[in-house]
């Protein structure tokens, strides 16, 4: 079974990714099962209802959330009624929505996991270690695939991770800081992983925003109102082959695609 898993839709260009170039992407690689990361696919910041909806109705599968999941208050509407949006399970106890879940493709069931960092990120998240022990084991009652969100900034953080859950998940994809890197292996017990997807969005802005607000954050050190930058975009993912008899990952392949 196949799966393509795209890095941080951000704002409305990287949703006009999703329209336009998934039908065609999916001719090429085939894949069963779409999941893409959207904590800013509205307005660079955040998820709302009909964003969402727009995510939905261009293939994607399930969405997971990360570290702006609150950013818009609309998503207390809706949250928890959604069987396809997971926010981060490592949210202290009683917070809205999901943060596993369970997808059904093709007669298989795939558990997903969100889960934040806390280094450098989160220090008021639960331990993402132990919140996938407990995770895991929950979801092993009814799915052999278990695929792992993990929203965080530090590289050894996602690392460590990656080798804490190795033959225990299917795969274990690095999100949040929008740079896709080129570390996609297959781990020494079956685990797909990289530590970063990237993003997916506008490319030539400064992690998807407009490149001359961020310059000027930087020389000034003034506030400034993050603007999701114009031009060219592009396409960060990775498409994962997962063995559904043994939820082993078969291979991992990453995927950057450019865009006028």
């Amino acid at each position: 079974m196949k799966f393509l898993f795209i890095g941080d839709v951000f704002a409305k260009s990287g949703r006009k990714v999703l329209a336009d170039r998934l039908d065609k992407l999916n001719s090429i690689y085939r894949w069963d099962v779409c999941i893409a990361n959207a904590e800013n696919a509205a307005g660079g910041k955040g998820i709302n209802y009909n964003v969402a909806d727009e995510i939905f109705n261009s293939g994607i599968d399930a969405i997971t959330l990360g570290n702006h999941t609150w950013s818009r208050k609309e998503i207390f509407n809706f949250i928890d009624s959604s069987n396809k949006i997971v926010r981060p399970s490592n949210y202290p106890k009683g917070v809205p929505g999901k943060g596993r879940l369970i997808i059904e493709k093709n007669g298989i069931k795939i558990g997903i996991i969100n889960l934040l960092g806390r280094v450098y990120m989160e220090p008021n998240a639960e331990c993402p270690f132990l919140t996938a022990d407990r995770d895991i084991s929950i979801l092993k009652q009814q799915c052999k695939i278990i695929f792992v969100d993990f929203h965080a900034e530090a590289t050894s953080e996602k690392i460590a991770l990656a080798q804490y859950l190795d033959g225990r998940v299917s795969a274990v994809v690095g999100t949040h800081t929008h740079v896709q890197t080129a570390d996609e292996k297959v781990l020494e017990k079956g685990t797909a992983f990289i530590t970063d997807v990237g993003m997916t969005g506008p490319e030539e802005g400064i992690l998807g925003v407009d490149k001359a607000v961020i310059l000027k954050k930087f020389l000034t050190g003034l506030p400034s109102y993050f603007e999701p930058a114009e031009g060219r975009t592009c396409l960060n993912a990775v498409v994962i082959d997962i063995d559904e008899n043994t939820g082993r990952a078969r291979s991992i392949q990453r995927i950057y695609e450019s865009y006028n």
